[in-house]
């Protein structure tokens, strides 16, 4: 198959769109164009994999990125047999694209990708106002209700199948596990990988980490919002973390083996409450004990397979007892990342998923070559079923 993937809001080295989806795509033979923000984020495509750079959709900029987006679609889209968009803000340069490619008479499956909540996630912005996040809401639920109707879905969440009608597959955020034993947890070092933000604990982090320094050092992996990247700045100026920034999945991964416990301090929100925190799946399978806040998803999963500790919402001097606890009880520790590890390996392997993913857009592309009525008018009366093993 020829597909093209577009995304003007996520990394180009994000961790699901090209660790997991595009790699599982060029192991089965693929070829694959892959437009992202490449200049924007500083970083080159990966080699066997053609890249196309966009403009990154960032705040209130967005409009330069979907009409790069848009023209992109248009000339590139009837030379692939599958289009995967990775941002709701895609699904609007389609109506007068999907026309266009009706009208030369080649048509690709447009299949978007449903990371997060849309609705549930603008009320985290700070750059929509206030005022506007209601309507919006109700305009996201509207465009979800049509995208539904017009192309194929994937979704990252069992629990994001409620906001639609049919059902659709669910591409779970799992993560390859290591074939390799990792390294025994320590008892001087804390790991934090992620997006940095207030809604996901940021400053919470600084102050753990001020708790817990000297003895344990916390390293922090991840791009940061604006708002906290001073704080961060100065706290690893102070020497209170060490900060490192983004990092490609790969390596950031390498940094996880041997941590003490690897922090999820998510506050709680409307967008967090359906989702499972990939950081707590990655910690997992790195052998790494897990301490979470009471995210119903992390949680549990720690719970279940007694992998970590569960601390509230907002509270650091909590999260630094944990880690400490962690810290002085060897066995609690080295139990704690083994059934981790365990459970990761027998239910959260994406290895073992992978091939799942690629049938479906397999079978898509294959039906749509052999239907001669016009792709993409709606799915099937059953869609193949995708979804982590319980």
């Amino acid at each position: 198959m020829r597909i093209l993937v577009v995304t003007v809001v996520h990394h180009p080295e994000d961790a699901r769109i090209l660790h997991r989806q595009i790699t599982a795509l060029a192991e089965r033979g693929h070829r694959i164009v892959y437009a992202a923000p490449f200049g924007a984020r500083g970083v080159q495509p990966r080699p066997g994999v053609e890249g196309v750079d966009l403009p990154r959709a960032a705040g209130r900029e967005r409009r330069a990125a979907l009409r790069a987006a848009r023209a992109l679609l248009v000339e590139r889209g009837p030379d692939a047999d599958v289009v995967l968009l990775h941002d709701p803000e895609l699904l609007l340069a389609l109506p007068g694209t999907m026309r266009r490619w009706r009208r030369g008479g080649r048509a690709p499956v447009t299949v978007w990708d449903v990371h997060e909540d849309t609705a549930a996630a603008l009320t985290m912005k700070r750059w929509v106002p206030t005022a506007l996040r209601p309507p919006l809401k109700l305009a996201v639920r509207a465009a979800e209700r049509l995208a539904e109707r017009h192309v194929r879905l994937l979704l990252a969440e069992d629990a994001y199948r409620e906001r639609f009608r049919r059902l659709h597959p669910v591409v779970p955020n799992l993560t390859a596990v290591p074939a390799a034993p990792p390294e025994p947890p320590g008892a001087d070092r804390v790991v934090y990988l992620g997006h940095l933000s207030r809604a996901r604990g940021a400053l919470d982090l600084i102050e753990t980490a001020r708790l817990l320094a000297p003895d344990v050092r916390v390293d922090a992996i991840g791009a940061a919002d604006v708002d906290v990247r001073g704080a961060l700045t100065e706290a690893d100026r102070e020497g209170v973390l060490d900060w490192h920034g983004y990092l490609p999945n790969d390596r950031a991964l390498a940094l996880l083996s041997g941590a003490t416990a690897g922090l999820s301090l998510l506050h709680d929100q409307p967008n967090y409450r359906h989702s499972r925190p990939t950081k707590v799946v990655e910690y997992m399978a790195h052998g790494v004990p897990v301490v979470t806040t009471p995210n119903p998803l992390a949680a549990a999963l720690v719970k279940r397979h007694r992998c970590g500790l569960v601390v509230p919402y907002g509270d650091p001097a909590a999260a630094a007892e944990a880690v400490r606890r962690l810290r002085t009880d060897a066995r609690l520790r080295l139990d704690a990342a083994a059934r981790g590890r365990a459970a990761a390996l027998a239910e959260l392997d994406w290895a073992e998923r992978a091939a799942e993913f690629t049938d479906v857009l397999e079978t898509w592309a294959k039906e749509a070559a052999t239907d001669r009525t016009p792709p993409n008018l709606g799915p099937p009366p059953q869609e193949p079923a995708i979804h982590a093993r319980r």
